[in-house]
């Protein structure tokens, strides 16, 4: 019993500091929406690609329907194999703003999405420069709203989180679980966060000024990072920038995954921030999250079986908070299966996949191993 109380107290304090995570929520700031357009000319859209064929069709026709604030969209090809660079320059034929570069020999120590990256910001002409990942679905309005959201604002630099589409029912389970895991760490997406080991950014849509940003050195200082997204907006803000996240949710759709086996396994890689996390910040996050997702139902049992319904409480109130958190976060998946409800059944599973990111981080993408960074 003794041990079942101390669980209790430490479950009390985890809830604690979860619940203050996430009453940051209510500083949140409206969600883009279409709007007026923003000055022609001002921006370029970057799209890092390999083997991309299959994603990458989607997003190209919507590149061809966006406004004249897109001056050029170039897709920098990252050395693939299969028909991606066919597919863009039929797209180029259609639109005379489209173009294809090659990224050139990466060197040994660039991750080869950054190194594309680079490769793209070089060559751009625009002021602005709107990075999105293949398999990203924009609504043609998104570089306006972007562009108007950052001035508005006073970014320096800012990303934005899309709504997600999941298309099989084992995708739909596991990815709200995951997805949980972080806004259990870091709370809702806000405008900027006063501290840097809480900021949190989306690399699949990322705004930066072109020239500014490339005399800072572009993506180079988080060239080996498997997890660039969230080390380059940690390393802007150290630098005196101010870097914000928007909810592109009603303008941008992505399509991370296939299945829940890749989710697990691609989505899991950077689960635990590796690279960007200590080990004893990673540490505190498995154990926070064994004790609020993974533990409410066994003390639920062990309530049962002992009677003593008191060291059940922080569990109730857990999963309260869960199932109201996974209420609030459906509007976050585009038309997902009815699966979906059943992703806290997940969590567990999630805390796992955390635990095994942070014990094994993995360097393994898209066909290439990444040496460890220094």
């Amino acid at each position: 019993m003794i041990a079942l109380y101390a669980l209790a107290a430490l479950q009390t304090v985890a809830c604690l500091v979860v619940l203050a995570r996430l009453s940051r929520g209510r500083n949140r700031v409206a969600p883009l929406t279409p709007g007026p357009p923003g000055p022609a000319g001002a921006l370029a859209i970057l799209v890092p690609a390999r083997d991309e064929e299959l994603r990458l069709g989607p997003l190209l026709e919507a590149v061809a329907r966006m406004g004249p604030v897109v001056r050029e969209a170039i897709v920098i090809d990252d050395g693939s194999t299969d028909g991606t660079a066919e597919l863009v320059r039929a797209w180029a034929a259609r639109d005379p703003r489209l173009r294809l570069i090659a990224a050139g020999e990466r060197p040994p120590e660039w991750v080869g999405k950054q190194h594309a990256l680079q490769a793209g910001l070089a060559v751009a002409a625009a002021d602005w420069c709107l990075c999105l990942d293949a398999d990203a679905r924009p609504d043609p309005a998104l570089p306006d709203a972007a562009l108007a959201a950052a001035l508005e604002h006073g970014y320096d630099a800012m990303s934005a989180g899309p709504r997600f589409a999941v298309d099989t029912a084992g995708e739909a389970v596991l990815h709200p679980a995951l997805l949980t895991t972080l806004v259990y760490r870091f709370g809702p997406p806000t405008p900027a966060p006063a501290r840097t080991d809480r900021i949190v950014a989306n690399g699949q849509c990322l705004l930066v000024p072109r020239e500014r940003f490339l005399a800072a050195g572009g993506w180079t200082p988080v060239r080996a990072n498997m997890t660039e997204d969230v080390a380059l907006a940690r390393h802007l803000v150290r630098a005196g920038w101010r870097v914000g996240m928007a909810d592109a949710a009603p303008l941008l759709v992505v399509d991370m995954h296939a299945s829940g086996r890749e989710a697990w396994r691609e989505w899991g890689r950077s689960l635990a921030l590796p690279g960007v996390a200590s080990r004893y910040e990673q540490l505190v996050d498995v154990v926070t999250l064994l004790l609020v997702l993974a533990l409410p139902p066994w003390m639920l049992l062990a309530a049962l079986v002992t009677g003593s319904w008191w060291v059940a409480t922080p569990s109730l109130v857990l999963l309260a908070v869960r199932l109201l958190l996974h209420g609030a976060l459906r509007a976050t998946y585009d038309r997902p299966p009815a699966a979906y409800w059943l992703a806290p059944l997940a969590d567990g599973l999630a805390v796992l996949r955390l635990a095994v990111s942070a014990v094994r981080p993995n360097r393994r993408w898209r066909g290439r191993t990444y040496a460890r960074s220094s």
